[in-house]
């Protein structure tokens, strides 16, 4: 292990794990990765538990009590999931203490079923926040456009959100304007905006694997000179809309009535190419102010063999633009990619919840006590 996950730290990047399991609370590795890993935060997402607890790995015992108090399988996961969520955060605790509430956060997603529906997504985020308890709990909202109006109007209510599934640059900066507006509701009703805290986890590496596909159909020396390179060139102008957003006189109204900038995080940063470096969507991607959620292996990739030499994004605005410009005159049309994958990210996770759902009811009947 070298000091590259130090180094990442200390240019300003706060390293998140982006996985969570029974195991992994009650074995003391998450409570190891904070103290030698620098993690400082968890994210997860429908996928990642259901692997976990399909895995079956220390959740039978609290199944079985479930099964044999008759609950129905929603409620059963909703309270395994939300009994997760809320050991991390304490292990996590001190973190958030020593930060000034900035990071020690763990996420949970509301129900990816209810993407497409506002006033549910609000209901449910509600819930979530007060089933979990935790002041260091990040609620995950998808960045539809009914997820949107649900982001305002739960920061409005005092209840810190991480925004998900966010592809497009537009798409982006509504997300902005979101948060934003939900701040201001927020002031507007007496609240304390020192204590609302978010982050918009913006995708990285399934931007490379839609317009590689792609590039790779089109076949010419010009398309194969942009493999790799449109999903840093996508995060970096999104790092440059972060930075004008926050520096306009809106921002600065909210700012010195006490509110948190909203951090862009880097998600689905675990390459997918094996032709590309496997720390690519961590060393591209260092700027101040951001959060970077890895999958083990890439946090261990990182910190066996990862180049942290200072900021790579904020010296790239041009470039990135070129490689935008390029892909749209070999005929790559971004508003169809980023599209086709936020629709396919919210069918990924919602076919991951339906798969849990199933696993979990078929565990509850067979652990269900057999009538005499």
């Amino acid at each position: 292990m070298t000091d590259a996950l130090k180094r990442l730290a200390e240019e300003g990047v706060a390293i998140w794990l982006d996985d969570l399991s029974r195991k992994r609370i009650a074995s003391g590795n998450l409570a190891e990765l904070i103290e030698r890993n620098h993690v400082v935060g968890v994210t997860t997402n429908p996928s990642i538990f259901q692997k976990a607890i399909s895995g079956g790995d220390g959740y039978q015992d609290r199944l079985r009590d479930l099964a044999v108090r008759g609950v129905t399988v929603d409620e059963a996961i909703r309270m395994v999931t939300t009994a997760d969520v809320r050991d991390a955060a304490d292990i996590l605790h001190p973190v958030f203490a020593s930060t000034g509430g900035r990071d020690g956060r763990v996420s949970i997603e509301v129900d990816p079923r209810l993407a497409h529906h506002t006033a549910a997504t609000i209901a449910e985020a509600k819930q979530l926040a007060w089933l979990v308890d935790r002041p260091n709990t990040l609620i995950k909202i998808p960045a539809t456009e009914a997820g949107l109006p649900a982001i305002t109007e739960v920061i409005g209510a005092g209840i810190s959100v991480n925004v998900t599934l966010i592809f497009s640059l537009d798409r982006y900066k509504a997300v902005i304007d979101a948060y934003l507006t939900g701040l201001e509701k927020a002031r507007a009703a007496g609240l304390d905006l020192s204590e609302i805290h978010s982050v918009a986890s913006f995708f990285v590496s399934r931007v490379d694997t839609e317009i590689d596909k792609r590039l790779d159909k089109i076949g010419t020396d010009a398309a194969r000179a942009l493999k790799g390179r449109a999903a840093l060139a996508n995060a970096r102008l999104a790092y440059q809309a972060y930075e004008e957003a926050f520096a306009g006189e809106r921002w600065r109204s909210l700012e010195q009535a006490g509110a948190n900038r909203q951090r862009p995080l880097w998600a689905s940063t675990g390459v997918k190419d094996p032709a590309l470096p496997d720390t690519l969507y961590v060393t591209g991607l260092v700027a101040p102010d951001t959060v970077n959620t890895m999958p083990e292996a890439t946090l261990a990739a990182t910190g066996d063999h990862g180049e942290i030499t200072g900021d790579t994004v904020r010296s790239t605005y041009a470039e990135s633009r070129a490689v935008l410009d390029e892909l749209a005159a070999l005929g790559v049309s971004y508003d169809e990619v980023v599209r086709l994958l936020e629709e396919e990210g919210v069918e990924k996770f919602e076919q991951a919840w339906l798969d849990l759902l199933a696993s979990t009811e078929a565990e509850l009947r067979r652990l269900a006590p057999k009538e005499a």
